[in-house]
Order: C-alpha cells, then sequence, then structure tokens
C-alpha cells in the first residue's frame, strides 16, 4: 500500500502539458478514485507560486471540474476535503489553450468488496456524509439504484391510481349526498306482500337468541312475515336456537327452525336451501350479529312497489363502536365503505354489492340471477353482479341503518378482513371479464368495476413498499425539495391524503357536530390497514392461484358496552396464527429504518415510517396477547366442540333436517 501510494504521489507532482484549444487559458478534468468512481463536491485550488495569483474552483456531482479565464503560467493544482488525502499537481497553462488532466485518489483503505468499498470512497469523501445534490450515497447510478428507484415509483404510482379512485368516489358522493332514492309508490296496507326473513348461523350461541327476539318485533303483518332460522350450528347454538324458536312458536309467530345435515356451500348453502321452503315474495336476511330495528322491514318494502328492483340494502351500523380502539378503528373503517362508497356507486347509476345482511331481496330477482352460489367467499357480491346484469335494479340507503356487534378481538377482525378479501378476488376472476365484455355497461362503469375487484391485489404491493423503505432512504439521501416536490407531493397527495379524505368525509357527514374527535384515530386507521397487509395479501394471492378454503365465520360474544371483558371467558378460541412472526419481524425491520431516518436527519420520512412500525406492532402484539389470554381464560367445554348435535329441549316438532346427505360438504 506505502508503494502504490509512493508511487501514485510521484505520478501526480508530473507537469500536464496543455492541450490545443482556443479562448483564453483554462483548466478543466475530472477527480476520481483508484478504482474509478467519481469523487464529488472536492474544493480546488490552482496557485501560481511565482506570482501568487490563486483560482479556486469545486467538483461538481460527477466529479469534473473547471478553471476558466486563467493568466499563463506554471500552477500548483491541489484538491481537498475532509476523509480523504489532499492531491496535488503541476499544471502549465499556456495562452489559449486548455489543460485537461484526471486527479486520482486514495481511500483511506480498500475490503475487496466493491459495494462496500464504494459506499466508503463516496462517504469519505464528504467527510462521513453522503455526497450533498447527488441522488444517491452513490457517486453514480447504477443497477442496484435503478431498480429500487424504478420499484418505489412504479408500486406508488399504481397505489395512485387507486387514490384518483378514491377521490371520484368522493366527489361522487358529495355530489349526490343530498339526492336519497324515494321508493315509486306505497303498498297499500291490506296489499303488502309476503315476506320471509333469513337468519342464518353457524355456532353463533352467544347472538343468535339476541337476533331471534329482534326479528320477532319486527313491525310487520304476523300472517304475512316468515322467520326461517338456517341453523348449521355444531355446538349449544343449536339447543339455544331450538329453545328461542319454541317459545315464539308457541306465542303464534310463523317460526321455523331448519338444519342441514352437512355445511355444503357454507352460507350460500344455508340461504340456498332455506328458499326452497320460504313462502316469501321478498327475502330479507340479517346475520347473527345484527340488531334490527322493528321499522327496518317497513322502512324497505315499499321501495319494491318499482318491479324493477330487485334488493335494497342498508347501511351498518356499531353497536360497540366505542368498545376499543380497535372496534373503534373497525368502524372508521367500514363506514368509509358503507357512507362513500355504496352511496356514490348507487346513485350514480354504477353497479353496488349486497353486503351479505341488512338487506332484502325480490325473490325473483335471486331465481333469475342464477341462485346462490357457492364457488366463492363473497356469495352476496357474485349475486349482486349477476343480478344487475340481468337488469335488475338496486336500491341503497344510505340514511337507514342497522346496528351490528363488530369484532373486539384481532383474529376475528384478521378472519373477517381475509374472508371478504379473498372473496372479493374470487368474484373479480370470475366476473370482471363478464362486466367488461357486457357492451351494455358504460367505460365508467367498468372501470369503477376493476377498481372494485382488485382493490386487495394493492396488498402483496403495499408488503413490497415496504421492505425496500431502507434501500430507498439511502438510494434517495440527497435528493432535493425540488425532486420532492415535483415526484412524492403528487403521488403522496393520490396515495395517502386520498385514505384520509375518504374515511374523514363518512364521518363529518354521519357525526357533522361530533366529527373532529375522530381525528385523532385516523394514524391508527392508516396503520390498521398497513396491519392487514400480510393476511389480505395472502387472501388474494390464494384466490388467484384457485387455493380453496372454508367459510371461516367471524366469532360474536354479545359485547355491547364498553369495559365488558366476559367474551375472554367464552368459546370460540382464535386459532394460532403464523402471520405474527413476520409482523414482529417487519415491526423490528421499521424501528431499524426509523432509527437509520433519524440518525441520517431524513426527517420527512418518519411520520410514514410510523404508520408502518404501529400497524405491524400492534397487529402482532394484539393477536398474540388476546389469543395467549383467551386461551389461558377458558376452560375445557368439549360439548360446545363437539362435531355433533346436542339434544334438543323442546321444540322438536319445530325442527327440519334438510336432506343433503348426498352432498359432500365443501
Amino acid at each position: 500500500m506505502r508503494l502504490k501510494a509512493l508511487l501514485l504521489f510521484l505520478f501526480l507532482l508530473l507537469p500536464i502539458p496543455a492541450a490545443a484549444g482556443s479562448g483564453k487559458p483554462s483548466i478543466k478534468g475530472q477527480v476520481e478514485d483508484v478504482r474509478g468512481y467519481p469523487v464529488s463536491w472536492l474544493f480546488m485550488t490552482a496557485r501560481d507560486p511565482d506570482t501568487g495569483r490563486e483560482y479556486q474552483s469545486k467538483s461538481d456531482a460527477e466529479g469534473a471540474f473547471v478553471f476558466d479565464s486563467m493568466e499563463p503560467g506554471r500552477y500548483v493544482l491541489s484538491a481537498s476535503r475532509p476523509g480523504i488525502e489532499p492531491v496535488a499537481r503541476i499544471v502549465q497553462v499556456e495562452a489559449d489553450k486548455t489543460a485537461e488532466l484526471e486527479l486520482l485518489t486514495l481511500p483511506v483503505f480498500l475490503t475487496g468488496n466493491t459495494a462496500i468499498d464504494k459506499f466508503v470512497a463516496s462517504s469519505e469523501a464528504q467527510g462521513g456524509r453522503y455526497p450533498a445534490g447527488n441522488i444517491s450515497y452513490l457517486n453514480t447510478n447504477d443497477g442496484v439504484d435503478s431498480f429500487f428507484m424504478w420499484a418505489y415509483f412504479g408500486i406508488l404510482a399504481l397505489l395512485s391510481a387507486y387514490g384518483v379512485y378514491r377521490y371520484r368516489m368522493i366527489y361522487l358522493f358529495l355530489r349526490y349526498r343530498n339526492h336519497p332514492p324515494r321508493p315509486k309508490s306505497v303498498f297499500p296496507s291490506d296489499g303488502l306482500p309476503r315476506v320471509t326473513v333469513q337468519l342464518p348461523l353457524f355456532n353463533e350461541m352467544y347472538v343468535a337468541e339476541r337476533l331471534i327476539d329482534a326479528v320477532i318485533k319486527l313491525d310487520y303483518p304476523r300472517e304475512l312475515l316468515e322467520i326461517q332460522v338456517l341453523d348449521d350450528s355444531t355446538d349449544e347454538t343449536r339447543e339455544v336456537v331450538s329453545q328461542a324458536v319454541k317459545k315464539y312458536f308457541d306465542r303464534g309467530f310463523n317460526i321455523v327452525h331448519l338444519q342441514r345435515t352437512d355445511r355444503t356451500g357454507f352460507k350460500a348453502g344455508a340461504l340456498e336451501e332455506g328458499l326452497k321452503k320460504a313462502s316469501g315474495e321478498f327475502v330479507l336476511i340479517f346475520d347473527a350479529d345484527f340488531v334490527p330495528r322493528p321499522d327496518c322491514l317497513r322502512r324497505m318494502i315499499d321501495y319494491f312497489t318499482d318491479e324493477r328492483v330487485g334488493l335494497v340494502q342498508m347501511r351498518w351500523s356499531h353497536i360497540n363502536a366505542d368498545y376499543s380502539l380497535l372496534t373503534k378503528v373497525q368502524a372508521i373503517m367500514l363506514d368509509g365503505h358503507f357512507v362513500i362508497e355504496q352511496t356514490a356507486r348507487n346513485r350514480c347509476g354504477g353497479f353496488f354489492n349486497f353486503n351479505g345482511t341488512a338487506g332484502m331481496w325480490r325473490r325473483k330477482a335471486i331465481e333469475w340471477s342464477g341462485g346462490w352460489q357457492h364457488d366463492t367467499l363473497a356469495e352476496d357480491t357474485d349475486l349482486s353482479y349477476r343480478a344487475q346484469l340481468m337488469g335488475w335494479r338496486f336500491v341503497y340507503l344510505a340514511d337507514e341503518d342497522v346496528p351490528a356487534e363488530l369484532p373486539v378481538e384481532m383474529n376475528a377482525f384478521k378472519s373477517q378482513q381475509r374472508r371478504w378479501a379473498k372473496g372479493l378476488v374470487q368474484v373479480g376472476t370470475k366476473m370482471l371479464g363478464r362486466i367488461v365484455r357486457d357492451p351494455r355497461l358504460p367505460l365508467q362503469v367498468k372501470l369503477e368495476q376493476f377498481f372494485r375487484l382488485t382493490g386487495n391485489l394493492a396488498a402483496p404491493l403495499v408488503i413490497i413498499l415496504a421492505l425496500i423503505s431502507f434501500p430507498i432512504l439511502i438510494v434517495r439521501y440527497n435528493q432535493g425539495f425540488f425532486h420532492l416536490f415535483v415526484l412524492d407531493v403528487p403521488i403522496l397527495t393520490f396515495s395517502t391524503l386520498s385514505v384520509l379524505a375518504f374515511y374523514i368525509v363518512p364521518q363529518v357527514y354521519l357525526h357533522p357536530d361530533t366529527w373532529k374527535r375522530t381525528l385523532k384515530y385516523m394514524p391508527w386507521v392508516m396503520s390498521m390497514g398497513i396491519a392487514l397487509t400480510f393476511s389480505n395479501a395472502r387472501a388474494a394471492l390464494e384466490a388467484l392461484v384457485g387455493v380453496k378454503t372454508p367459510f371461516v365465520r367471524t366469532p360474536k360474544y354479545r359485547i355491547e358496552e364498553t369495559g365488558d371483558t366476559t367474551w375472554l371467558k367464552k368459546s370460540y378460541v382464535p386459532r394460532r396464527l403464523t402471520l405474527p412472526v413476520l409482523e414482529i419481524l417487519f415491526a423490528l425491520y421499521f424501528i431499524f429504518t426509523i432509527w437509520y431516518a433519524v440518525d441520517s436527519l431524513i426527517l420527512g420520512t418518519i411520520p410514514f415510517l410510523f404508520i408502518y412500525l404501529f400497524g405491524y406492532a400492534y397487529a402482532a402484539v394484539m393477536t398474540i396477547a388476546q389469543s395467549r389470554v383467551k386461551m389461558k381464560a377458558i376452560s375445557p367445554q368439549p360439548s360446545a366442540l363437539s362435531p355433533q348435535p346436542s339434544a334438543l329441549s323442546g321444540g322438536q316438532c319445530l325442527t327440519i333436517n334438510a336432506d343433503n346427505a348426498d352432498n359432500a360438504d365443501s
């Protein structure tokens, strides 16, 4: 190393002849290290020792420098910068000629690893800092830099496209929010149609009786109302339902308890089987966690005076939104869908989907559209699109709601979101081609459905974006404010601010006097979207490759009041999941990334990095903690998990076992 340095020093002392040129004398050249990497931002001095005349310059981002308008003479050219050895050359400057040369610098040490040496050469040249004004800590952008830049901006561009879609939904909602639907006419009191209420249940021992009690109170002529409890349960729910059905049957209500010998088609199969035995012209559906108000049926029925109307859907509201941070965030996220998306789609003439519950169908619309099909986990969305393609009109009542219970544990929330995500992608693979090819549909409807059915495919992209967060901090270390304004601000406006607007506008609409109180939850709403990425990405990819999974129910515990912790001692233990391990690893990764950003004074990125950190950390900690606490709290209850139907006390004459023995349980 000493011999190499000595030879290099002797070489640097040799005078540089001037090249032929025109104009005033000048010097120009390039500064590189011994490996050929440009060294930027060195202070350059050219001094004539005979006259004391001195000129100064500075190497640019590519290591180039120029001295202009010099007097002829013999100059000592020197370059210096903290962290590198000073460089000196003797240059002869002649009249009307330009002296051209290359200056070589020596790094402090060489490791033999090209990537590390490249980093060291660049950082040493800046006194331990990266080159100011350069897009990367590297002196020039190489293939690795370009890869990360293209991946980063490519993913953000795709997410921005979905942000534009959200802005369009917000615009349509604001435009049509004061134009609620009106029924064509009103059914006469002596001409009301017959209605069947279907209550699909599976292991809902804690909420089944509450649902039945609420449905019994519906304000509708008893002789025109049929209630079907479609019970696929394998635990004590059957006994709870049987007793409730017997109680109301004895009081003169037309209520029946339908049981199947298997779960073919899951919820869709139960609805399909119940429809075969239904007597109603219209079918009203409620899931187990809903508590319909007595007047909800009356508020729906008159819209069916229009023979073209096939479905009337009500908005979901929330019984236990204030129970915890998790339920509050869920409520805000669901309000975005039910207030913005559903209203905008319906009132601008687009397609919107039945949400599986709190809606009433015209029976003909179900049957003429192919009936309930169970080749997807989103049987409600599947039937909705088939019916609308058949020409049936749907009505969405944004100002009428049906209260429902939100999941209070992270595992249940994840499983619910995973099922919805997978079901939507499955419907997309099944129906999107048919929608796009339909010549009757306007382009805006086709585009809207494309974004609707492919939205969950963004989850894998968000994971990739999370993975490259640290490399991007390095690659874009010293990008100036101009680049940030031109590149980042537009993208963040569409990809991030659109999400905030999407969730804030519904709160202003629903809670005009108190909506500001929800602003403090918005960072957690953003983080919760990140928290679901692993679960939803897995669901979306499974749907794309055709992996079939069973319909996983969302446990409900009848939690209605803040502070109620009785669910910890109730049945339905959540499954042990492997995803929290990945979430913990990503949380640790973002702790390191945030430390690096603080250490490097890249402060503008820190709020966005904290969103990732909070999301993954909260999801992992809550999943693990709630699972462990619940497993310790529950005492063994073999009968609750028995696959065999329990003995039914009373009401045996009211129970109908659907004969599905020839169908395999899917």
